[in-house]
């Protein structure tokens, strides 16, 4: 340890420690822009200036402590230098505040109201073509070379989307070797938005066609939401997590104007029995190992375009969302069809990866083409097909998809005041689901719910919790793995989340360092808590929050087995028959292998 002195308060420093860490363990805030802890510490916005007594202005972020040091945030000529450094910011930076997405959660909007900034500079021109169909976006003109999307996609996520060209003033942040930026090897996690302090990356904004569904009286609007998004849509909104109960979200879904309110939860157990099914059957074959999880379209992107060869060993079950559309597809269509409107299902997701899964045509199905009423494989031709064909009429089963960032801008929008709102049930029969399928939304979730049903379907008998537990996956570690015995056989398996971490765990498969059989990978750091579509906390991570969340309404849901929830018994009764049979194939699978990336 080191003393030092902060603004005339003796403080005590870890040795090596920088002297932005010291000052905030002290409780002085230092503002920043660029900086990351341990992955961006460059000093390049020069707004966490510090005055170091014999020294002059530094970074605080990258000047590291010594025995003696004195320093100084608080005086008029540091907050000068950090004014002056902004407003060389803000002038080359297209300020359209009004009409920014990021208004509200701008780092540089704030700190330039912070520092009394007069005058933005003159406009700047519209930023270079984008492919406006792409689910991210990027304004040229809004970047301040930061470098902080460059840091997370290279260390964190693996992808190496991001680059710069050229030097000082000139410097500029691309798309690497100038590439478009479908042909960039991006997942689409959307961290670089979420870690971008302005709007330079936002993820496509499809708000108003979700509003112009809601308004036209010839569609009925289907709504779903994500397990994660039970744990962060207060964030964006004002409430407590107390406050902000799934019963509140349904009641918010309701007075925003959607029809039907549905929970995802549901069809992530109706997930569960299809892939744990899948897994059974996986077990006691000699398929290669492991068999991969692929509920999160984000890592399929990533595994197809830098692990190809990986690819076919992914569970061909769809994710929990896609599945709840085909179900709503083509239990509700009739229906609709008499009352003369035609559905149109909406996903509230944690993930900017989902708006490109909904468009991905692999994973539509043509409605009504379906045998139906529990129609299995052995009921048909020997040469029926066991996956779905596409067709011209088919369409997508989920029609638009919504960041919890829009929800949020939408519940606004409509002036709901989500806090005066009654709880209220999600509406049946698809809004049941069990404590398994909330859980899907943090790391080790999809594999811990698989592993209950599982058991219970080699064994006969609900295994114990601890025995299929999970929460000892932290994006932290490279990845988690453990050996537990299911019956007579003895499965090995591994959680991971983070690209970074995906790719050491597919490297290490690969040259046969490790041997599992069963793996979930989350492509964002703590998997769906921390999607690149959730709230917008600058400079805080909070997915082990968000985690908590879900575990303690695992913890108190009266179900929490997917094999029990009694509404997917019913739907498999009236429709599907039985896991992996032909109606299951057609409506729950796929083959990532065919998606074109």
């Amino acid at each position: 340890m080191v003393t030092i002195t902060i603004n005339g308060r003796t403080v005590e420093a870890s040795e090596g420690a920088m002297v932005m860490e010291a000052a905030a363990a002290a409780g002085v805030e230092i503002p920043t822009l660029c900086y990351l802890k341990d992955l961006n510490c460059i000093g390049s916005c020069r707004v966490c200036l510090v005055d170091v007594e014999g020294e002059g202005l530094l970074a605080s972020c990258n000047t590291a402590v010594r025995e003696g040091m004195r320093v100084r945030t608080d005086t008029p000529q540091v907050a000068a230098a950090r004014r002056a450094n902004l407003q060389a910011i803000m002038d080359d930076h297209r300020a359209l505040c009004a009409t920014c997405v990021r208004q509200d959660t701008c780092a540089l909007r704030f700190l330039s109201s912070t520092f009394n900034l007069q005058d933005v500079g003159e406009a700047l021109p519209v930023p270079e073509p984008w492919d406006a169909t792409f689910p991210l976006k990027r304004d040229s003109s809004k970047c301040i070379k930061c470098m902080r999307c460059v840091a997370i996609c290279d260390k964190v996520q693996h992808c190496g989307v991001w680059d710069f060209t050229g030097a000082g003033p000139s410097m500029k942040v691309i798309v690497r070797d100038n590439l478009p930026i479908a042909d960039a090897g991006c997942a689409l996690c959307g961290q670089c938005i979420t870690h971008c302090p302005t709007g330079a990356l936002t993820a496509r904004d499809d708000v108003s066609r979700i509003m112009d569904a809601i308004l036209d009286p010839a569609v009925e609007t289907v709504v779903q939401v994500a397990p994660a998004v039970r744990a962060a849509w207060g964030e964006g909104v004002g409430l407590s997590r107390d406050e902000a109960t799934p019963g509140r979200l349904a009641a918010a879904l309701h007075a925003v104007g959607f029809d039907k309110v549905f929970d995802t939860d549901f069809a992530a157990d109706l997930t569960i029995m299809e892939e744990g099914s899948e897994f059974v059957e996986f077990l006691g074959s000699d398929a290669p190992r492991p068999m991969f999880t692929s509920c999160c379209p984000g890592w399929v992107r990533f595994v197809k375009q830098h692990y190809p060869r990986f690819t076919a060993q992914l569970s061909s079950a769809k994710s929990p969302h896609q599945m709840m559309g085909a179900v709503v597809k083509n239990t509700l269509a009739a229906e609709a069809d008499e009352a003369g409107k035609r559905l149109f299902v909406v996903s509230i997701m944690p993930c900017v990866a989902k708006k490109y899964e909904c468009d991905v045509p692999e994973l539509s199905t043509v409605v009504g083409a379906t045998h139906g009423n529990g129609t299995s494989d052995a009921d048909l031709a020997p040469d029926a097909p066991a996956a779905p064909e596409l067709a011209a009429e088919a369409t997508p089963d989920v029609d638009a998809v919504l960041t919890v960032r829009e929800f949020g801008r939408l519940l606004r929008m409509v002036g709901v005041d989500c806090a005066a709102l009654d709880e209220v049930p999600f509406d049946n029969p698809l809004g049941l689901s069990t404590g398994a399928a909330t859980i899907f939304g943090r790391t080790g979730g999809v594999m811990e719910a698989a592993l209950r049903s599982a058991a219970y379907l080699i064994t006969g008998e609900n295994p114990d919790f601890s025995a299929c537990d999970t929460t000892a996956a932290t994006p932290e570690t490279p990845w988690m793995s453990r050996e537990l015995a299911i019956g007579d056989a003895t499965v090995r398996i591994a959680v991971a989340s983070g690209l970074e971490n995906t790719s050491k765990l597919l490297d290490a498969l690969e040259s046969g360092e490790v041997v599992f059989d069963f793996v979930e990978i989350m492509a964002c750091p703590g998997g769906c808590v921390g999607g690149g579509g959730q709230p917008i906390q600058f400079n805080r991570e909070l997915a082990q929050v968000r985690a908590g969340v879900l575990n303690r309404l695992d913890a108190a849901d009266k179900l929490r087995y997917s094999h029990e929830n009694p509404d997917i018994a019913q739907l498999y009764a009236d429709w599907i028959g039985e896991p992996l049979s032909h109606t299951a194939h057609e409506w729950l699978h796929t083959d990532q292998e065919s998606w074109q990336i």
